[in-house]
This record gives structure tokens, C-alpha cells and sequence, in this order.
């Protein structure tokens, strides 16, 4: 049940975030530095974040990677060095969720938050769905980042993703 869901999330998830750095590479140094009032004030700070939190994420899950201990770490100050490590994320994002299967999405998962260090469990299933959501969420606000800027802002719905690829 899980997995195929799972399988659909990972590939939008790459396909939106290939579409969102391909509008992001219009903004430029300066503006991509800027301070738009977001929660992590810049279109750097946000896609940063994203990728900070995926890693923290997949070292949860796989117990391998680099890991920040910060949410709000900035780990590439430039554009094109963390376009480069976004697009390594996703593909091993959708590498990991290839090699699970519905026991394993079905089992229990066990982590220590960043922002409260008490252990948490669940299954390991909506752990990758929030894993998705997060992504979502914060895809919205760099969307924002865009059109305040008076850029045009790429598509992000999940149906138009379906529609493009197939997949459903």
C-alpha cells in the first residue's frame, strides 16, 4: 500500500524540485541571498533548509550521510554547488525508497528530534510521507520567494506532475 504511494512522492518530489531550481537560477546571487521575509528569509536559506532537513532525514532512516545539526544550516552559500548536491539528494532519496518494501514501510521507526531530544517512534510509512510533506510545505514558500520578485514561479501541483509523466 505504502510503497507504490511512496515510489509516486519521490519521483514529484524530484521532478518539483528540478522545476523550482530551474526558476531559482533567474534570481542571481543577490537576490537569491535576499531577505523576502520567509520563514528562512531567503530563497538560500529555504532551499538550504530543505536540503539540511532531507539529509537529517535520510541519516534518521539509512543511518549513512552527512548530517546537519541544525535546521537552519546553510550548506552552500552559492546556487550552483547546492543545485548540484539537491539533485544528488533526491536520486538517493528515490534510491532508498526503491529499495524498501511493504514490511519494512509497515515496521517501526525509532529518532531523536533536533529541537527535542526525546526518542520517537512510528512506522516508518508517514515518517517518509511527512519526509514529503516537509518538502511541500517549504517548496511553497521559494514559490513565493519567486513571484515576489515578479518572476514566474513553475507549476507545482502533484496532478500536473501526474499529467507530464504518466504516473498516477
Amino acid at each position: 500500500m505504502y510503497h507504490e504511494q511512496l515510489m509516486t512522492f519521490a519521483a514529484y518530489n524530484s521532478w518539483a524540485n528540478a522545476r523550482l531550481f530551474q526558476a531559482a537560477a533567474a534570481l542571481g546571487p543577490e537576490r537569491f541571498a535576499e531577505d523576502r521575509g520567509v520563514f528562512f528569509r531567503s530563497m538560500r536559506g529555504t532551499l538550504n533548509h530543505l536540503l539540511a532537513t532531507d539529509r537529517i532525514w535520510m541519516r534518521r532512516f539509512t543511518g549513512e550521510g552527512d548530517a546537519p545539526d541544525r535546521l537552519d544550516a546553510v550548506l552552500f552559500e552559492k546556487f550552483e554547488p547546492l543545485h548540484e548536491a539537491r539533485v544528488s539528494e533526491d536520486a538517493r532519496i528515490e534510491r532508498y525508497i526503491a529499495s524498501l518494501d511493504e514490511a519494512r514501510l509497515a515496521g517501526e521507526f525509532r529518532y531523536t528530534p533536533i529541537t527535542r531530544p526525546v526518542e520517537v517512534s512510528g512506522r516508518l510509512g508517514p515518517a517518509l510521507f511527512h519526509l514529503f510533506n516537509h518538502q511541500t510545505h517549504h517548496r511553497g514558500q521559494a514559490h513565493a520567494v519567486l513571484t515576489g520578485f515578479g518572476l514566474e514561479a513553475p507549476g507545482l501541483d502533484l496532478i500536473a506532475f501526474q499529467r507530464e509523466t504518466g504516473r498516477d
